[in-house]
């Protein structure tokens, strides 16, 4: 056989390797690429499988997350309730005296003015005394009302299908090691089919051989590396050998990536609170913080009360009280915005996350990352194997003639 010929066989598992590698890349990304739809809605184009069904795979995260972290009301005591009233008062407490310099300029200017600045000393004191009680029980009220008061699921869900860059992050960052074999074995499979491709064509060179296996390589490779991936389920002792799927080795180093970006990103007391304020349940919460917020008037007036009335009249004492009332609301959209105290607090939610994934079982394990593939699957099997159908066709013509 002359040196060009063998070179031909040669290529034969060469291209096959590379059919394999590539198919397997571009089913990768299109699993999560483009993150919205490219080209004439609704048949002609392509947007990222994950993306695409960005509601049913953020329910499926949002499953995986509650499963571990149990009830809203177990996070909230894990938060502690107690550090978030301090961390609020230190927040609020510097801006004392410019909120009631401010409520008292609308309400009464020429009072507030001729006030001696030792009686206007009197009430800053006297609100900062009374502040922390409020704060404290605005708290408790929440915390024993939580259930009611935050949809965590719908949280949760809305914030990944509103967030689709961070749904597939959490995808690719949860599966980095699985994609990455799937992509490279794809070549050392195509390169082991490639060579029973070489070893047909030479004993039986019909045109339609090439086609033929170019299709198998595209469509197998990519089903074997899922296989690989997530089977055998659970751990299956061969002699001193132990196979299971990669991805289910990996529970421990998993849990520690999903737990990480979805209590630092997604779990923060910064989403709960505007969940809280924002959310279905919002009227229920601002009732709470106005009832509250409103005594902090009766309590800073004291013993004074019926003179500070009288001084101020019906209608501005109770102006005074809804002052305070919306001022708080404005407040507590801000209070904790702080990247540091969301960090602390997201560390005790981590924690649980971590320590209950790992105990989870390998079906309940796999779903973290299956659903990926498993959403309209055939269509990157089908991609694959036209693929490798065209590259067959390639190696027929233009390298055997």
């Amino acid at each position: 056989m002359e040196t060009v010929e063998i070179l031909k066989y040669i290529s034969i598992p060469v291209v096959a390797g590379f059919v394999g590698w590539f198919t397997n890349w571009v089913a990768v990304k299109a699993m999560f690429y483009p993150l919205e739809f490219i080209g004439i809605p609704p048949f002609i184009g392509w947007q990222g499988i994950v993306p695409s069904k960005a509601r049913k795979m953020a329910g499926i995260s949002v499953d995986t997350s509650l499963a571990t972290i149990g009830s809203v009301s177990e996070v909230i005591k894990e938060i502690d309730m107690s550090l978030l009233s301090q961390h609020a008062m230190k927040v609020v407490e510097p801006d004392i005296e410019l909120h009631v310099e401010e409520a008292m300029l609308e309400e009464k200017p020429v009072l507030w003015d001729n006030m001696p600045q030792a009686m206007k000393k009197q009430i800053y004191a006297r609100l900062r005394e009374e502040l922390p009680g409020i704060i404290e029980n605005v708290m408790n009220e929440v915390e024993e009302r939580v259930e009611t008061l935050l949809d965590l699921r719908g949280m949760i869900q809305n914030h990944l299908t509103d967030n689709k860059e961070l749904l597939v992050r959490i995808f690719l960052e949860v599966g980095a090691k699985e994609f990455k074999f799937i992509v490279n074995s794809g070549f050392y499979f195509g390169a082991l089919f490639g060579v029973v491709q070489m070893v047909v064509w030479y004993l039986y060179p019909e045109w339609w051989i090439l086609p033929l296996f170019g299709l198998l390589v595209g469509f197998a490779t990519n089903v074997i590396a899922l296989k690989i991936i997530f089977q055998p389920l659970n751990p299956v002792k061969i002699g001193p050998f132990t196979l299971q799927g990669l991805f289910l080795k990996r529970q421990h180093e998993v849990s520690d990536t999903y737990s990480s970006i979805v209590t630092n990103e997604i779990l923060t007391i910064r989403n709960m609170i505007s969940e809280m304020l924002n959310g279905p349940k919002s009227d229920q919460t601002k009732a709470i913080i106005r009832k509250h917020f409103r005594r902090i008037v009766d309590e800073s007036a004291g013993m004074r009360k019926p003179f500070v009335q009288s001084t101020l009249g019906p209608t501005s004492f109770a102006n005074l009280k809804e002052r305070a009332s919306s001022t708080a609301l404005e407040m507590v959209n801000g209070t904790f915005d702080d990247p540091a105290f969301n960090h602390d607090r997201s560390q005790a939610i981590q924690k649980i996350m971590q320590e209950r994934m790992r105990e989870l079982s390998p079906e309940g394990f796999q779903n973290m990352l299956r659903p990926a593939f498993q959403e309209d699957e055939w269509k990157l099997t089908l991609a694959g194997a036209v693929l490798g159908l065209m590259a067959g066709f390639g190696q027929l013509v233009f390298i055997f003639g």
